[in-house]
């Protein structure tokens, strides 16, 4: 009688292996009852707080009561109500300011930061003073409705393009550079000075628009940047005086453009912080050892 058995066969343990082919008695795609434990739901979900998104929108509301002061400006320049000696002392009131903001608020205070301030401003006035004869004429062969069409539709480019969380100007000491959005919607904000700027009366009155529109454009996020991070208190009240004086402005100007920016107001710093919080609890996000790596250092280093 043969006692010999056959040997039993075992099979082999199943191991998590990223490249390796289909493992001998197991199909292509098993996972054993491990495959879950390392499993994470809701592991980079933000928890907001309704007042923190609040504060947060104010920046928007904020830049938003800029470009309304800006075609407020531009309705009255227009219009001939604001003449150029008038909008000439408010570009210097606007350039001291601006210019004792950011020294102030920039750390450390040095001469030569001083020094280079002061050329880049020179040539930047110098050179625009030189292109005012150009941009008076540049237009003069298009139609009013055109220029105003393309106008709006370059300023709600330059909105919704804007970057509301930086500065299109690279602030001193700041390590990332602009990102490319915000550059178009520089751009967009310099053609749409240039078209308004070509329809005024006098090479005078497009050398003072122009530097107007252009330090408002270029220089007001930098401000706002600076005064935002030197002080979040000083970045309210600031962004409080603004939107008071921006309504009245334009309630002087105009009640249906009065309304609509009460609107916007309303709907950036009520409607959509509460509408963003109410919408975060349904996201679901899983995370694990599947997910792709991802590099935890800085590529600029």
């Amino acid at each position: 009688m043969n006692t010999d058995k056959s040997p039993i066969r075992l099979r082999p343990k199943w191991r998590k292996v990223a490249y390796g082919g289909m493992q001998p008695g197991y199909h292509d795609n098993y996972t054993d009852d491990s495959f879950l434990e390392e499993m994470v739901m809701n592991a980079n979900v933000i928890k907001r707080d309704l007042l923190k998104v609040m504060i947060d929108s104010a920046s928007i509301s904020q830049y938003l009561c800029i470009v309304a002061l800006v075609v407020s400006t531009w309705t009255y320049t227009l219009n001939l109500i604001i003449d150029e000696v008038t909008l000439l002392k408010l570009d210097s009131s606007l350039l001291l300011v601006g210019f004792s903001v950011l020294l102030l608020m920039t750390c450390p205070f040095s001469l030569k930061l001083l020094s280079k301030y002061v050329l880049n401003i020179s040539f930047f006035i110098s050179g625009l003073y030189v292109l005012a004869p150009i941009y008076h004429t540049l237009t003069r062969s298009i139609s009013s409705d055109s220029i105003w069409a393309l106008a709006v539709c370059l300023l709600l480019v330059h909105l919704f393009l804007h970057d509301y969380s930086g500065s299109t100007i690279r602030p001193p000491g700041a390590l990332n550079n602009p990102k490319l959005s915000s550059n178009i919607s520089l751009n967009a904000s310099v053609v749409a000075s240039v078209l308004v700027a070509s329809r005024l009366p006098s090479r005078l009155h497009v050398f003072a628009i122009m530097l107007f529109s252009l330090q408002i454009f270029l220089f007001a996020p930098l401000i706002t940047f600076c005064i935002k991070k030197y002080s979040l208190r000083l970045h309210l009240l600031f962004s409080f005086a603004l939107m008071v004086m921006t309504v009245s402005v334009t309630y002087q100007l105009h009640q249906m453009f009065f309304i609509l920016l009460l609107v916007l107001f309303v709907f950036i710093s009520l409607v959509c912080p509460y509408w963003l919080i109410r919408i975060q609890e349904y996201k679901f996000e899983i995370s694990g050892p599947w997910d792709e790596a991802k590099p935890c250092f800085d590529i600029t280093e």
